[in-house]
């Protein structure tokens, strides 16, 4: 009886560790959270969206008068940088990571320049997506003063 409670208590020991090694800060804002959420939910679709861009879909609104031209490609990169941008910074949120609040800003930075280029081709797509990065800029700077517990 006596051995298998010593297994017992020694798996429970090493469920905790590993619990520790990788649990989140139960006391994380929500406002971070939600802009961690946010980011890798772009993040996933402006890959989606940079793959049809570089295959010159039909699928995308026409884009021709815009910034780039009829260089469908080059929206294609810019999604491709911003995709890896908010992917990486998403989980550096989570971790509580400085990396994550620079690189967030620099992303709403860029987001709010394509909104506003985007605005003739696609005004509500640009009005949400300055709105977006506008929330998630506040949610970023809201919760400066949280750093996860090592």
């Amino acid at each position: 009886m006596d051995e298998q409670l010593k297994k017992v208590e020694e798996r429970t020991e090493k469920e905790a560790a590993r619990a520790r090694a990788g649990a989140t800060d139960p006391d994380r804002p929500g406002w971070l959270t939600f802009a961690a959420v946010v980011m890798f939910s772009v993040g996933v679709l402006q890959f989606i969206s940079a793959i049809y861009f570089l295959e010159n879909s039909t699928r995308i609104n026409d884009l021709s008068n815009g910034a780039f031209g009829t260089h469908a490609w080059v929206w294609g990169l810019w999604d491709l940088v911003l995709a890896a941008l908010s992917l990486s910074a998403g989980y550096s949120l989570l971790r509580g990571h400085t990396y994550g609040r620079v690189i967030t800003y620099l992303w709403a930075g860029l987001v709010t320049v394509e909104g506003f280029l985007m605005l003739r081709q696609s005004p509500w797509f640009g009005f949400l997506s300055v709105v977006l990065a506008v929330l998630v800029m506040y949610a970023v700077s809201s919760t400066s003063g949280w750093a996860e517990k090592a």
